[in-house]
């Protein structure tokens, strides 16, 4: 009797806790993500509060934003977190990515300055910083924080990296830093997915679930388009950088999206949810007789075997490579970075047709070029 009633506190009190909980959260509205895990957010009365969750450490909290409109007051009783009054309307941008993002919204106009300029291919975006409408605030890693000040930005919008040590004296301006760790889902339509919370950050919400409802129709069109073929062929990715090669993790949005395009990745039962780093012989022996190879290079022409075969001695040895079933993706003369981690249905068209040539209804190819 005395363990039966020691029990019923014990669930009493547990009861009590759980109602003070479920009460803050009934006063706010949980909005339903169809993908995204990495992502909560909940509306309350005069404010939202969105929270992302630290992907490299599990049940932590990476990040916690109070969304307020500017042309309201601050609500007493708000939660901790970063306060940023929406709409934001000049922002800064350290990847090339989200600027992408914010010219599909019809938003570019809020991009008070850039990072990592060399990086972003964007014509708009390089044409604006030599007319001195959009600063160029220097190295993502070490930005002249001087400049940043003085283009008065609402928000910085910056990559978080494992173990990155923090973001310096970006952290000491009073300037909220949105860590976009949409990268980190596990499948295409989960990063896709994070465009609702931007457009929540920047007044076109309404848009940006307009937008991703294509995604999502488009994606999964393509994907029942896949699974209705007979074979599934082998996919080798990209190519030795450095003295490594990276490969995509069984987790990772492009391990899904070979699956999902009705290929086999070689390294589909690997837990990793992003590029796992091996030596050139791990691949080979892994992936040496694998149907296709796909990978990315940068360029000012269309790369050829030859060219491909003196960057390192060992590639002729792929069975792909012989069979000449080689594609390359110029990122110089594409949008693939700019595009693609947002608009993942058109990334997985490509790959059908690569894959699958013989299905019908696919747009011609958007990154990928077949080695002449």
């Amino acid at each position: 009797m005395k363990y039966v009633k020691l029990l019923f506190l014990v669930t009493l009190f547990s009861a009590c806790r759980g109602g003070q909980t479920s009460s803050v959260q009934a006063e706010g509205d949980t909005v339903t993500f169809k993908y995204a895990t990495q992502l909560t957010v909940v509306r309350h009365e005069g404010y939202v509060v969105a929270s992302l969750k630290n992907p490299w450490k599990e049940g932590m909290t990476l990040h916690r934003y109070v969304l307020i409109p500017s042309d309201r007051e601050i609500p007493p009783h708000i939660p901790e977190g970063t306060i940023i009054r929406t709409p934001l309307r000049r922002s800064m941008m350290f990847t090339t990515v989200h600027c992408a993002m914010l010219m599909s919204f019809g938003k570019q106009d809020c991009i008070a300055g850039v990072a990592d300029l060399k990086y972003i291919k964007i014509p708009w975006i390089q044409e604006q910083v030599k007319k001195g409408r959009i600063a160029d605030v220097g190295d993502g890693l070490s930005p002249v924080v001087e400049k940043i000040i003085d283009e008065h930005p609402d928000a910085i919008f910056l990559s978080p990296f494992e173990n990155s040590g923090g973001y310096g004296k970006l952290e000491e301006i009073d300037i909220p830093l949105v860590e976009c760790a949409e990268y980190m889902e596990k499948t295409p339509l989960g990063r896709a997915e994070w465009l609702r919370f931007y457009g929540m950050l920047f007044g076109c919400e309404e848009k940006a679930d307009s937008l991703f409802q294509v995604i999502d129709q488009n994606y999964n069109h393509l994907k029942q388009l896949a699974q209705k073929t007979e074979k599934k062929p082998t996919v080798l990715v990209d190519k030795v950088t450095g003295s490594v090669w990276y490969v995509p993790g069984g987790q990772s949005t492009i391990g899904q999206m070979i699956q999902d395009a009705g290929g086999n990745n070689p390294w589909a039962k690997d837990e990793h949810s992003g590029s796992v780093s091996l030596p050139f012989e791990a691949v080979l022996e892994k992936a040496g007789e694998a149907d296709v190879w796909l990978f990315r290079y940068s360029s000012d022409h269309d790369i050829t075997y030859p060219e491909l075969s003196a960057e390192h001695h060992g590639y002729d040895q792929f069975h792909a490579f012989r069979q000449k079933n080689v594609y390359g993706c110029d990122v110089e003369r594409s949008q693939f970075y700019e595009e693609s981690p947002f608009r993942p249905d058109w990334l997985l068209n490509d790959f059908i047709r690569i894959l699958h040539p013989e299905t019908e209804g696919l747009e011609p190819f958007r990154y990928y070029r077949k080695l002449q």
